[in-house]
């Protein structure tokens, strides 16, 4: 095989054992993405017509297997990925009661000595213009949006969205040679109306759509303050479209009033996640942080699919860099991007049942990971993993690794607050109380003490009011989660 782009399995995203329904599912998500009708870009064609001859090939069990003769010996590794498992135990233990593992994965591309030129971005900025917006806000969103287009590469794509209880396209998406024009649209965007995010991301999609392409990032930056009623469960369905299609959500919520867990989610379906700006002056920083690490992208998604014993469960699993958050429990995962300098690390915990540490080597996860990597030259083959630990009569010794350590001692906080805001929606405010007593305490240990005091004067505002503040539980979830990072960034 004269180059990695001729392996019709790489082609199409797939390990050499995939199923035929694999096959046909994987060429149908990538025809989808390059038809010519769609994609009108110079390669794009070529590429097409090659996945196409690859599905013809596999899909036909004869033509496949007088392929497959022809292959060499499948590499277990990755010429372009890497990637490192640790454990916080070294063993599991003969027992009649369920076990608890935590894994720390880590995926970040080989050292080649070079760096690759970063890819074009198709991004669009989709902006909350609505009623709440007005004043400072709206102004300093005219300012981001601004210094955004004014380090636009030009062969960047950039549209912008401004919606409240309606959508309206400001700029198209396209090339922009005249930045002039487009900051003037901008600055001609008033507030007014209610917020409805399902009509901006609609139109948003749309525009990203127009100009979707296998060689650019292709990501929308939703900026908002408000909370969406009635239509969460669509905006949910349009980023499950968006994953298919490699397209990229992130969510920025100015203030206390908008819906976090909501926003959590509607990222986390593209491997993504949302962000707390609690001053409105933070608006420009954030919002060019994310531009910058969208320009910095080795690969968009790392997406694993996995199968996995009844007795043996995925219990929670936490992206720590580079952006952290967590990752829904759904087949396949959304793990989320690696940076040319920053690579994937996610934190899982596993739940064992007796019936499974019975047996002398357990695989607590196998499958693939698949990375969709544009920055690569071409497609990146999938990598086979496995991930076993043995059982023994006793534990042994070793210690857990201090990047385990460090991990699971910022993940608690995380977690304990995750507890008390469940135990405050369910009305326990006794027990969301405690909760965020003992976090404040832990808090203090760690040496985070704004952090310490906010948590502690929440529980005693949750005591006396019988509710919650907004504004509190946000700046300690994000601040937690925070934390983590920081965490991530000691132990490497």
């Amino acid at each position: 095989m004269t180059s990695e782009r001729k392996d019709h399995y790489s082609l199409l995203g797939v390990l050499r054992d995939a199923s035929p329904e694999e096959i046909k599912r994987a060429y149908y998500e990538a025809a989808q993405r390059l038809h010519p009708d769609k994609n009108k870009l110079a390669g794009e064609t070529e590429i097409f017509l090659e996945i196409q001859q690859a599905y013809e090939v596999l899909s036909n069990p004869k033509r496949r297997a007088q392929y497959d003769a022809t292959l060499p010996k499948e590499d277990a590794s990755s010429r372009v990925i890497k990637y490192a498992i640790q454990y916080s135990r070294a063993n599991l233990v003969h027992l009649d009661e369920p076990q608890l593992v935590y894994a720390l994965l880590e995926v970040g591309p080989r050292e080649t000595g070079e760096r690759l030129p970063a890819p074009p971005l198709n991004i669009c900025l989709l902006l909350d213009r609505s009623t709440s917006m007005q004043g400072e806000k709206i102004d300093v969103v005219k300012a981001a949006a601004t210094q955004v287009i004014r380090s636009l590469k030009a062969e960047d794509i950039f549209s912008v969205v401004a919606f409240s209880d309606r959508a309206e396209v400001l700029i198209p998406a396209a090339f922009q040679p005249d930045r002039s024009k487009l900051q003037a649209r901008i600055q001609m965007m008033q507030t007014g109306g209610a917020t409805e995010i399902l009509q901006g991301l609609d139109a948003a999609m749309r525009e990203v759509r127009r100009s979707l392409n296998s060689k650019h990032i292709s990501h929308v930056i939703l900026l908002t303050d408000g909370h969406t009623y009635g239509d969460e469960q669509a905006c949910l369905h349009l980023a499950e479209e968006a994953a298919r299609d490699n397209i990229g959500i992130s969510a920025l919520g100015i203030g206390s009033d908008w819906n976090d867990i909501f926003l959590d989610a509607l990222a986390s379906r593209t491997g993504n996640n949302s962000s707390y700006i609690s001053n409105p002056q933070d608006i420009q920083r954030l919002l060019m942080e994310k531009f910058n690490t969208l320009t910095n992208m080795f690969a968009e998604d790392v997406v694993m699919e996995f199968k996995q014993a009844d007795d043996i469960r995925i219990n929670y699993a936490f992206r720590l860099q580079p952006e952290g958050g967590p990752v829904a429990i759904e087949n396949p995962l959304r793990l989320g991007p690696i940076l040319q300098d920053t690579p994937l690390n996610v934190l899982f915990e596993f739940l064992i049942q007796p019936s499974a540490s019975k047996a002398d080597l357990v695989t607590l996860l196998e499958g693939a990971l698949k990375v969709n990597g544009t920055a690569h030259p071409t497609p990146i083959p999938p990598i086979r993993f496995r991930l076993d630990r043995e059982a023994g009569d006793a534990p042994q010794s070793d210690p857990p690794p201090s990047a385990i350590l460090a991990a699971l001692s910022r993940l608690t906080l995380y977690r304990m607050q995750e507890r008390a805001r469940e135990e405050a929606e369910s009305k326990n405010y006794e027990n969301a109380t405690r909760h965020l007593r003992n976090l404040a305490s832990l808090l203090l240990t760690q040496g985070e003490k704004e952090l310490a005091r906010t948590a502690l004067l929440e529980a005693e505002n949750m005591e006396r009011m019988q509710t919650t503040s907004q504004e509190s539980s946000k700046e300690i979830k994000y601040g937690t989660r925070a934390l983590l990072l920081s965490a991530v960034g000691r132990s490497g």
